[in-house]
């Protein structure tokens, strides 16, 4: 077992990548892990404990894009319509809400780092907001820079790349040609603005283990692997 030193502050770790790339599998499995190690983990959802005017920006949404609401599964697909939608007016009000959410975020991460646990998870980051931006457009390019200089950094901050069409096949709710766009805007946007881990398409299994050593060793939780991991990564 390890614990975090006295009066130390907890690390905090960020998942990013398009839908379906597998960040609440590999968050599930980070948490569970380092758990057993003896670490106290928190688990913060960006659009439940972050974001802002979450009811209103889903009902209007889905009232004027007229797409499906929840959680598209394999064997029920949906076709929703929100951040797939890019007009101007779209991205416009994307940036007014994007820096309210960045204004947001810094508050709850201060206030994570101040609570008794060893390491804070987020799933999802302002990253996967900024990705919904046109990237290639220079004034889009200017504001991720502002709005990264608003909100903290992570200790790491894992991007999850992912096959489009492996992606889609998990978790059905957004065309393929759209997640095709959005897993090169996260690439793009981790050009601009640097920092992110980037976690190559690879077996859940692979990635699970690369993450946790990775995590392990990146924060100083000096745990040795478990045998059967030792076996399997061998």
């Amino acid at each position: 077992m390890i614990a975090r030193e006295h009066n130390s502050r907890p690390k905090y770790v960020s998942f990013s990548g398009i839908d379906g790339a597998g960040k609440s599998t590999q968050i599930e499995a980070l948490c569970a892990r380092l758990q057993q190690d003896g670490l106290k983990v928190r688990l913060i959802t960006f659009w439940d404990d972050v974001a802002r005017l979450t009811k209103i920006r889903e009902k209007t949404g889905h009232r004027i894009f007229r797409g499906d609401i929840g959680v598209g599964t394999p064997l029920a697909p949906i076709n929703r319509r929100d951040k797939n939608v890019r007009s101007w007016l779209m991205t416009g009000v994307r940036m007014f809400l994007y820096f309210i959410d960045a204004i947001s975020l810094r508050s709850v991460v201060n206030k994570a780092l101040r609570s008794e646990v060893d390491l804070v998870i987020f799933d999802r980051y302002t990253y996967d907001e900024l990705a919904n931006l046109t990237l290639r457009n220079p004034a889009m390019r200017v504001y991720a820079r502002l709005i990264m200089k608003v909100v903290p950094r992570p200790h790491i901050s894992y991007l999850l790349d992912a096959d489009p069409i492996q992606a889609r096949a998990r978790k059905p709710e957004y065309p393929i040609e759209f997640l095709h766009v959005s897993r090169r805007s996260y690439l793009d946007l981790n050009e601009l603005v640097g920092g992110m881990t980037v976690v190559a398409p690879m077996s859940i299994r692979a990635a699970e283990l690369a993450i946790l050593e990775h995590t392990r060793m990146e924060l100083s939780f000096n745990v040795p692997l478990m045998t059967n991991d030792n076996a399997m990564a061998s």
